[in-house]
């Protein structure tokens, strides 16, 4: 990754943390900008919020939506909560590792030519079209192994065909 064009993340912070502006507001216009929340900017944030670098890095990790790293060129998110779980998500999580070869929950792994990264997530507000997933930030429901690998093959090779 080239940082030549990176942002400070004194400037970053400053940009983003207005007055009246909640933590979670300011966390989201970050990664929003970025698609990811630099581990470099909780020290800055801490301070010009007035919290501690340990308030800071507890909300950022509690909550799954909030990333340190940027993302996998090909992300999987599945929904894992218990309407899922219900109709058949961890057999489908169980074909997913298998046709990916890849595990939920490890980082970037690589798989088909792309790195690729396996999220659980509890709860894509799909209950009644269980199970969900989300490929790179696109929903989709009643996800079957088949549609799985559809949906997967596209994904990949739209990021072949960028890069």
């Amino acid at each position: 990754m080239d940082d030549s064009n990176a942002i400070a993340p004194d400037q970053l912070v400053h940009r983003h943390a207005q007055p009246g502006r909640s933590l979670l507001a300011v966390l989201h216009a970050i990664q929003d900008e970025l698609g990811f929340v630099p581990p470099a900017a909780v020290g800055p944030l801490a301070k010009v919020m007035n919290l501690s670098r340990a308030e800071v890095h507890g909300v950022l990790t509690y909550y799954h939506h909030f990333r340190t790293q940027p993302a996998a060129p090909v992300s999987v998110q599945l929904c894992r909560a218990e309407a899922c779980r219900s109709m058949g998500t961890e057999a489908l999580a169980q074909h997913i590792e298998t046709h990916t070869g890849c595990s939920f929950d490890a980082g970037h792994e690589h798989a088909h030519g792309a790195a690729v990264e396996l999220g659980s997530v509890y709860c894509l507000g799909q209950c009644a079209l269980s199970p969900a997933l989300m490929i790179n930030g696109v929903l989709h429901a009643k996800v079957t192994p088949q549609k799985f690998d559809a949906l997967f093959a596209a994904a990949t090779k739209q990021v072949e065909e960028t890069a």
